[in-house]
């Protein structure tokens, strides 16, 4: 029996064991690392995290917990031009919020880069490494491709005395930006590119968020990657599968110290979602060009978006169990994520009703200044989950949609002469309707059954419309933005132009609808979710205030793109 989530209070029985369970099983049984079970989550601190980086938390972090290792947050902050911490307080929210924990420190490349810089010169003392003067277009030129070998730079039997003196003078803010690198001495003709020289360090003036202007030159990911896993004293370095090619060079640096441990890389499928862009590239540019309104723009598939726009922590754990752990790449359908939203929010979402396009409704013979308290269950999928209080008045709102005048067959919703039954409340008649000059109905008049209350009749009879609504009196205007998919196109990149195919429908604000007083209740980021009765999962926004509530829809009730 195997919890993948880890999670005590929601554990989700996993019979069959993936792939990287069976590793480290083996290892755990052959006695290595002493049984130990260390991982970590190493996100590069420029850009918010999205669904895919979920997948690798919950895998990483739920894997450690569920050998009773432990999981170390690293940050890979490499690279100062393009770091903010911002992006650091981000990524830590979000992996909190999927419900991890990394313990009482967080760690950085950073913190490393002492120990970074004295293997490099170990390594030039070697003859294995050289500073180089080639530019970044010359390198990638001399690089060779998959079927020719690479051509030797013409600084690369530079002398150690020589290398040494330029690398201190690199390191001392010496010479410009992008002059020098330092770059491995290995093989040209490699069949694996990775081998052929890579470059380790290169020159950056750039303010870091932790070192500040300490370092004018920085590690190359390649060159730290290995080595940050093994200072740790990782176990098993769990990677996405564009860095199985690269794990050979991870281990030719390591084995050039006879002290450095060597953790164990395994790779692992990447998640793709259709209809998503998940690139932090394009999805920086989506922020950058205001084609969103931010990281946490509740369209966008960051945590922090998904976050927003409603969906539970519970329910992407949910998810990133269900699509599992594979060697090869695949595209899973974002139908599943909202499949998983939608189970989990079924079971803790409280009911309440709210008309977004209202049109009143008014019951003649309902005494006029009466407000008579119903009683509707929070949630009729949980028993304890309690009851709230509905005000009833004589004037009513419902939907626009549910009344016509001339309907169709098998419309079940109010027309003239015809019953239907308000939720929680009685069952009503439509008696006449009044419109406007241009033919459009202003109000409907009906007539109610006083021995109906709860939906239920002495003669037994049934009705089979039922409509929700809203007291005209006892109410709350909220405003609800309704979200749908970013972009049209299952794959959005398919024409080279992503942009080409943004959803223009993905985002609507409704600002004048009415709902239940109870929502008043109602607070953002404390795990809050509602059903809006036939109208979807909501949770409230942010951007809310005391005197406006804002409700973002997080799915619809039914998945309305599979048709």
């Amino acid at each position: 029996m195997i919890w993948v989530d880890g999670m005590e209070e929601d554990k989700k029985e996993i019979v069959l064991k993936n792939f990287i369970q069976k590793i480290i099983e083996d290892d755990i049984s052959n006695g290595k690392n002493g049984g130990a079970v260390i991982t970590r989550f190493p996100p590069e601190p420029n850009g918010y995290l999205h669904i895919g980086h979920a997948k690798s938390i919950c895998l990483n972090f739920g894997i450690a917990r569920q050998y009773g290792g432990r999981t170390n947050l690293r940050f890979d902050d490499t690279n100062p031009a393009k770091e903010e911490n911002e992006y650091i307080d981000s990524i830590q929210e979000d992996v909190r919020w999927l419900g991890f924990d990394w313990g009482d420190k967080v760690c950085y490349a950073s913190n490393y880069f002492d120990k970074m810089y004295e293997l490099a010169v170990r390594l030039i003392k070697m003859g294995k490494a050289y500073v180089d003067d080639l530019s970044a277009d010359e390198i990638r030129e001399y690089r060779g491709t998959l079927t020719e070998p690479g051509k030797e730079s013409p600084y690369r039997n530079r002398s150690v005395e020589e290398n040494l003196d330029l690398f201190e003078k690199m390191k001392n803010g010496e010479f410009p930006d992008g002059s020098k690198t330092l770059r491995a001495k290995i093989d040209m003709a490699s069949g694996n590119l990775n081998f052929r020289d890579p470059v380790m360090y290169r020159i950056v003036r750039a303010s870091h968020p932790r070192q500040g202007n300490k370092w004018c030159i920085y590690p190359m990911y390649d060159w730290a990657h290995g080595l940050e896993d093994s200072i740790e004293g990782i176990t098993h370095s769990i990677c996405t599968l564009e860095f199985e090619s690269h794990r050979p060079l991870y281990d030719w640096f390591l084995e050039q110290f006879e002290e450095m441990h060597h953790p164990q890389q395994i790779e692992f499928a990447r998640l793709n979602l259709n209809y998503t862009v998940m690139s932090k590239r394009k999805l920086l540019k989506l922020v950058k060009e205001n084609h969103v309104k931010g990281w946490d723009d509740p369209r966008m598939p960051t945590i922090s978006g998904l976050r927003r726009r409603g969906y539970s922590p519970e329910s992407i754990r949910e998810f990133a169990a269900k699509i599992g752990v594979a060697k090869m790449d695949s595209i899973v359908d974002i139908a599943l994520l909202e499949h998983c939203l939608r189970e989990d929010l079924n079971q803790r979402a409280l009911r309440r009703m709210v008309v977004l396009d209202p049109l009143k409704v008014i019951i003649d013979n309902y005494p006029e200044d009466q407000v008579e308290w119903l009683e509707g269950e929070n949630n009729p999928e949980q028993e304890n989950s309690g009851t709230r209080k509905i005000p009833f008045t004589r004037e009513l709102y419902i939907e626009r949609e549910d009344f016509m005048i001339d309907p169709p067959k098998k419309y079940f919703r109010l027309s003239p002469g015809k019953e239907i039954r308000l939720k929680h409340a009685y069952y009503i008649t439509c008696v006449s309707y009044k419109t406007d000059e241009n033919g459009n109905v202003t109000e409907v008049h009906c007539t109610y059954d006083p021995a109906s209350k709860g939906g239920w009749t002495e003669d037994g009879r049934k009705v089979k419309g039922t409509s929700h609504w809203v007291s005209a009196k006892e109410n709350l205007k909220v405003e609800v933005r309704l979200y749908d998919r970013l972009f049209t196109k299952e794959n959005p990149d398919e024409d080279g132009d992503f942009l080409s195919c943004l959803n223009p429908d993905s985002f609507k604000v409704l600002e004048n609808c009415l709902g239940e007083v109870s929502l008043k209740e109602a607070k953002a980021k404390n795990g809050e979710y509602y059903q809006f009765l036939r109208q979807g999962y909501f949770s409230l926004d942010y951007d809310s205030t005391a005197d406006k509530l804002i409700f973002n829809r997080s799915v619809s009730l039914k998945d309305s793109w599979s048709k």
